[in-house]
Order: C-alpha cells, then sequence, then structure tokens
C-alpha cells in the first residue's frame, strides 16, 4: 500500500517515555478528506492525527508513529489519561451519516494490522473515539462496522454470554468500568458510549442484551 505524506506541525513527543498501547479511530465530520487534512495541518486548529483514511482508500500520514499527535484531548480509557500520548489516531472519511465504503475499510484494515504488529498492540486496544470521551465524542459513530474489524482480529471481540435476568444500573457501571470505560460520566452517557460501539442502533432503557457485548456470566452471576 502507498502512504502518501502530508506532515502536519501539529504534533510533538510523547510524554514519559510512553509508546503507543492503543489505537483510536474517528471519522473527520468533514465534506471532504482534503478538507480534514488542511485542518489538521493548520497550527491553529491544534489538532491532529496519524492517518487520515479517505473514501477511495488513499490513505495520508500526517504525523510519525512514534511521535504525539493531538487528536484524543480529554478522555480516559482502563483507567489511562493521556491518550495522545499513548495512542495512534487514525481519521477515516465520513460524516457519521451513513456506511463507511469498502476502499476506505480495506485501507483501514492494512494500516491497523501494520501498527498492531509493528507495535504488538493486542486487538482489544483498538477503540473509538466515543470509547475514551463517553459524552464528548461520538466518533466513529454508529455506521461503524467494528464486527468487520473484530472478525479479522483488528478489534476485541465481543462476549457471547447471556446478560443478567435484572440488569442494574450500578451492574452496569460495574462492568462497563471492567471493560474500560473509566472516564467520569452519569450511567445514561455510559450506556449510550457502550451502545454506539455495540448496539449502535438500540434505544430505550438498560436491558440484558447491553451487558452481553462487554462481559461475561461470571462477572454479574
Amino acid at each position: 500500500m502507498e502512504v502518501h505524506q502530508h506532515p502536519s506541525p501539529n504534533a510533538g513527543p510523547r510524554r514519559d517515555g510512553l509508546s503507543p498501547r492503543f489505537v483510536v479511530l474517528h471519522y473527520t465530520a468533514m465534506a471532504t478528506a482534503e478538507a480534514a487534512i488542511d485542518r489538521l495541518c493548520d497550527p491553529a486548529s491544534e489538532v491532529s492525527a496519524h492517518y487520515v483514511i479517505c473514501k477511495s482508500g488513499r490513505v495520508t500520514q500526517l504525523v510519525a508513529e512514534g511521535a504525539r499527535a493531538w487528536h484524543a484531548g480529554a478522555g480516559e480509557w482502563m483507567g489511562l489519561r493521556d491518550m495522545n500520548s499513548r495512542s495512534i489516531g487514525i481519521e477515516l472519511d465520513n460524516d457519521g451519516l451513513g456506511p463507511f465504503g469498502e476502499p476506505l475499510m480495506a485501507s483501514l484494515e492494512t494500516v491497523l494490522d501494520r501498527v498492531l504488529r509493528g507495535w504488538d498492540i493486542p486487538a482489544q486496544n483498538v477503540i473509538g473515539h466515543s470509547d475514551m470521551a463517553p459524552g464528548r465524542k461520538v466518533d466513529p459513530g454508529p455506521w461503524f462496522d467494528w464486527p468487520r474489524l473484530e472478525a479479522r482480529g483488528l478489534a476485541g471481540r465481543r462476549g457471547t454470554d447471556q446478560g443478567p435476568q435484572n440488569p442494574s444500573h450500578d451492574a452496569f457501571a460495574q462492568i462497563a468500568q471492567q471493560a474500560g470505560y473509566t472516564a467520569s460520566a452519569d450511567p445514561e452517557t455510559v450506556l449510550a458510549a457502550v451502545r454506539l460501539r455495540y448496539r449502535p442502533f438500540a434505544r430505550g432503557p438498560l436491558s440484558a442484551a447491553d451487558f452481553t457485548p462487554i462481559g461475561h456470566t461470571a462477572l454479574w452471576s
């Protein structure tokens, strides 16, 4: 795969000697990939990412993988903050209103495979921006094909056990925290973030089905 270079000034060294242990996926929410690249390279914007993947599958690298891009912002995952120093950020050319096309997804799989192998990052450490910043961010959004990545070993597989017979928000909060959702947020916001990842078009009150993808029976039996 050809990777085009378009260096962004919005980067720096990773703090405290940290190296990438996570990958955070985003959508650009802009009219074109070119517009997104321009913004991610504008010093006034104070944002960037390591890669942008456009709808055609073209991959553009803005920041070296070993450097700290400014893509994650405030948030937390698995009790860890400063996710910019701990992750590689990938922006996907999508407005969040519809599916991600085949050329983009195929290129994402190639990039992810190389990044995970290169930094020895486990598949379960591929997360969405909405996972680490519940309530503040919703990307890569409800249309992103997480099951496809899971099937290819490029994202952590969801659980399959049946949820509890009497689901409660307290129990769900505990399960969600154990799954990685440790950012400070109210129960409804955490539920919305988990659903964005695993049940993107689910609505209504908490149900047993919300427990299934992020835990296993031993955690609530």
